[in-house]
């Protein structure tokens, strides 16, 4: 990732991904080369900058509201907290993608019912991936994974088609500051209209770019804030400093801001620890060597697929004290970070293919705990010892709790 990113920067050919990116016309799953340079180049600069992470704001707003305003009108109540966490991710990133058209209930139920098919397919085994010959395709044909990828696959191209067509048929959407490129897919369209690329960009482009921004940019995050309540929940100590810390900041206002996230070194610790014990990916996308390398003494082939196990090195004894313990207080006084430079601990990978979302991503899981933190005070339900609570893993592509995480909400109360 530092010394040899360059040789080991490449993506292996897998037919899953290969068929949902319109043959590798994305970012993520495309072999390395100018398109992904050019794709980067566009992604990070004009469409994931800080900027554009800034002006995805009204709609965290508008969906951090919702979120307060639906567990407050359950409380005390139980409540499957994953649920509520996982409906105002996808909010946040339907809107900034697809616009306001995002707000209507049978247009995210239809989309995110494929996108649950998609990740659930992208996680299965296929024979070809491992035996790229005609056996392997065999294989998979015969277990229906080659049908279940084709019905998926013309489900969700027929759903980016539609989308595409109502942007191109009606004004732009504008969530900012009157940017017409508000919304990603009108960024997109526009970047398609533009001939002044060197890489050419075609609506087969655009459907491909938007297929990797809800599969990495939905799940990974909610997992992610659901690890981090269920880890707070069962260190009560951990929680009322953090609850202390965000509330002495954020005063007696309705609810936490953007400006006083910032100051709450607290919670960005909470988020570096859970990002620790629980990164989104456990094993990174593979990798594959464009040439023959040496690493450490070994000679790695071309063509060679790296896999990089970023769960087992957050929690290397070697490396950590007490790795299995939450303790966010572990960063105080350290300027270990996930930015990709420190190699201990890479949730979002490093180098060439580094997650381009990794602001909007950090931004969103920052500002929706701090605010289910300030606006509640959270216990578990009757009956139920924190020693009870079930942190065993399952999934594939991104490894969430097994079992729903069930918490009592009650609504903190200011003294204004």
């Amino acid at each position: 990732m530092r010394t040899h990113d360059a040789h080991c920067c490449s993506r292996p050919a897998m037919p899953g991904p290969r068929r949902l990116t319109y043959g590798y016309k994305d970012l993520a799953f495309a072999p390395y080369g100018d398109h992904v340079r050019e794709m980067r180049r566009l992604f990070v600069l004009e469409l994931l900058s800080m900027r554009r992470v800034q002006a995805a704001g009204d709609a965290r707003d508008a969906q951090v509201d919702k979120l307060v305003e639906n567990l407050s009108r359950a409380g005390p109540n139980p409540v499957v907290l994953d649920e509520h966490i996982f409906g105002a991710v996808d909010g946040i990133i339907g809107t900034v993608v697809f616009g306001k058209i995002y707000g209507t209930e049978g247009f995210k139920v239809q989309f995110l019912d494929m996108l649950n098919e998609a990740m659930d397919m992208l996680g299965s085994f296929s024979a070809e991936d491992f035996f790229p010959n005609s056996a392997g395709r065999l294989v998979d044909s015969l277990t229906g994974l080659v049908a279940r990828r084709e019905r998926i696959f013309r489900r969700l191209d027929a759903f980016f088609d539609a989308v595409i067509d109502q942007h191109r048929n009606s004004t732009c959407n504008k969530l900012d500051d009157g940017d017409c490129r508000s919304d990603l897919v009108q960024a997109l369209i526009e970047l398609w209209k533009d001939d002044g690329s060197s890489v050419p960009f075609t609506r087969e482009h655009v459907k491909a770019m938007l297929f990797d921004t809800f599969v990495g940019g939905i799940n990974t995050s909610a997992v992610t804030m659901v690890w981090a309540m269920a880890e707070l929940i069962q260190n009560p100590r951990v929680l009322k400093s953090v609850q202390d810390d965000i509330r002495a900041v954020v005063g007696s206002k309705q609810r936490a801001s953007p400006d006083d996230v910032s100051k709450l070194k607290s919670l960005k610790m909470v988020v570096k620890e859970t990002l620790r014990l629980h990164p989104p990916l456990t094993l990174l996308l593979p990798r594959e060597t464009i040439q023959q390398v040496n690493i450490t003494g070994y000679d790695v082939p071309a063509n060679t697929r790296i896999i990089v196990n970023a769960w087992a090195i957050s929690r290397d004894p070697n490396i950590w004290k007490d790795p299995e313990e939450f303790n966010p207080e572990r960063f105080i006084g350290s300027n270990t970070d996930f930015s990709g430079s420190h190699f201990e601990f890479i949730p979002f990978g490093s180098g060439r293919r580094i997650c381009p979302g990794m602001a909007m991503a950090v931004t969103n899981m920052e500002f929706t705990l701090a605010n289910l933190l300030y606006c509640f005070d959270w216990e578990l339900p009757e009956g139920v010892a924190k020693e009870d609570i079930s942190m065993e893993e399952a999934g594939s592509l991104a490894f969430q709790k097994k079992a729903p995480l069930v918490l009592v909400p009650r609504r903190y109360q200011t003294s204004n």
